[in-house]
């Protein structure tokens, strides 16, 4: 099929009682009922978790030197995974706020499940710095607490620069997304048939009664909102750029940072959405009708125009090592090139500038299971990247006297495969339990559409199906 911007959002022939019914039906469905291959991916998922909570509990009792750090590497796989997972919560935040105030009708169907990502991604990149401490249950230090000892948090710290940045992050991106489900959530609780269910969601749902009086209320909080969040997608990776920005190492000490950083986070924000959306989708058919190939397409475009813009940032940090002419900054660009970690640097060139190309062909941009690998790519391009600008750069500073290789050990890698295994346990529980599409604004985009004349035919579901609780703004 012919994919243009006329083309719908959503599959022809849903009306507002099929919609309620195909997104509400995986959380609504009974426990004894769950899916089999939910029941596996969850069970899997735990047990890579499991991984973590091991390292972690290890790490408590011997310290840090359980991880492959030394001197001048200091900073290794904890910043590396911080500055990773933070970059994948972005999307969730672009695809809400931006598009939403842009509005681009195509974020309707993956919204709610990008934020919900942002929320876990940033979760985990949180554990990351307080890991990283040494003593972590000394962590409250970084908070600017009145406290009768009269200590405060040294401010010049980019480790507490990270702190208001996350926590910042974390609250309006918790906010934006519970304020998103509690329309959903009072669908959920008329719709629900088991009277634990039905109060756990009118609880959360806090009393919705779907009036014009909260509607306009709701309309207005998200916008402002909306507008709130926006800034928060330059200001938290250009927080965590302008760490390594205000380093004297060299490779870091850039400008380039902050924007370069943002691009990137963006850029594997896409990629993750498209990992987890595409096997998603392929697993519950009745998502296809509102996740289509036309979100896929859209979503790729973006991946490409972002990878452009890292593409220009890699050549950009070349270019200014060879135009300034500063000695450190040419080793470090020579030895990117050919030293020890070169093959970790071509590998990120590859799965970050050269495969991304391939989202230039309309075949490929429409083609999920060659989308899903492209993501893939990326997302462990990306990962590389920060590998390369963290470790390659600190294991040859200015004292050849004091340079180490970096090599992580078994804790490394398993505090990091085990926080994979937490967000996917957690994305698991979200499908589970909570509408993964935005069941109101998809009812809107069936109103409009209808109205548009879009969605002739017959209709999926009886509008009957709907209760008083879930109708839309428009009735």
């Amino acid at each position: 099929m012919e994919i243009t911007d006329r083309t719908p959002i959503v599959e022809p022939g849903h009306s507002y009682g099929s919609v309620n019914r195909e997104i509400s039906a995986i959380p609504l469905t009974p426990v004894r009922r769950t899916p089999l291959g939910w029941i596996l991916g969850f069970f899997v998922s735990f047990l890579v978790m499991l991984l973590f909570l091991y390292a972690v509990t290890i790490l408590f009792v011997y310290g840090v030197g359980i991880w492959g750090i030394n001197i001048p590497v200091g900073w290794a796989f904890a910043i590396i995974n911080f500055v990773w997972w933070i970059g994948i919560g972005h999307a969730g935040t672009l695809i809400s706020a931006i598009l939403l105030l842009m509005r681009q009708e195509w974020r309707t169907s993956i919204n709610r499940f990008a934020e919900a990502m942002t929320l876990f991604a940033v979760a985990n990149a949180a554990l990351f710095p307080i890991l990283h401490l040494g003593r972590p249950w000394l962590f409250f230090y970084l908070m600017p607490y009145p406290n009768s000892m009269h200590l405060w948090p040294q401010f010049r710290s980019p480790l507490v620069w990270d702190v208001f940045a996350i926590t910042t992050y974390m609250t309006v991106s918790a906010l934006f997304w519970y304020m998103g489900l509690v329309p959903d959530l009072a669908t959920m609780r008329d719709r629900a048939t088991n009277k634990w269910a039905k109060r756990i969601y009118g609880i959360m749902g806090l009393g919705w009664r779907n009036s014009v009086r909260h509607w306009n209320h709701y309309q207005s909080v998200y916008w402002l909102m909306a507008a709130l969040a926006t800034p928060l997608v330059l200001s938290v990776h250009s927080i965590v750029g302008m760490d390594f920005a205000y380093g004297v190492i060299p490779g870091w000490h850039s400008t380039i940072f902050p924007p370069y950083f943002v691009a990137g986070a963006v850029f594997s924000g896409f990629a993750m959405v498209l990992t987890l959306m595409i096997p998603l989708r392929a697993f519950i058919p009745s998502l296809r009708d509102f996740v289509t190939k036309r979100h896929l397409e859209n979503m790729a475009k973006v991946m490409l125009a972002m990878g452009l813009i890292v593409a220009y940032g890699y050549m950009t940090e070349i270019f200014n090592a060879f135009y300034i002419g500063d000695a450190y900054d040419v080793f470090m660009t020579l030895d990117r090139f050919g030293g020890f970690y070169a093959p970790a640097y071509w590998l990120l060139i590859l799965c970050n500038i050269l495969i991304p190309q391939l989202l230039w062909f309309k075949a490929i941009r429409r083609n999920p299971l060659i989308l899903f690998f492209i993501s893939l790519a990326i997302n462990v391009g990306m990962w590389l990247e920060r590998f390369v600008i963290i470790v390659q750069s600190l294991s040859k500073d200015f004292l050849p006297s004091s340079w180490h290789i970096y090599l992580p050990t078994i804790w490394d890698i398993m505090t990091f495969i085990g926080t994979i295994g937490l967000f996917l346990t957690l994305i698991f529980l979200f499908v589970r339990l909570l509408p993964a599409i935005s069941i109101f604004e998809m009812r809107e985009l069936i109103h409009h559409d209808s109205h548009a004349g879009e969605h002739g035919g017959q209709h999926k579901g009886s509008d009957q199906d709907s209760h008083a609780s879930e109708g839309t703004p428009a009735d």
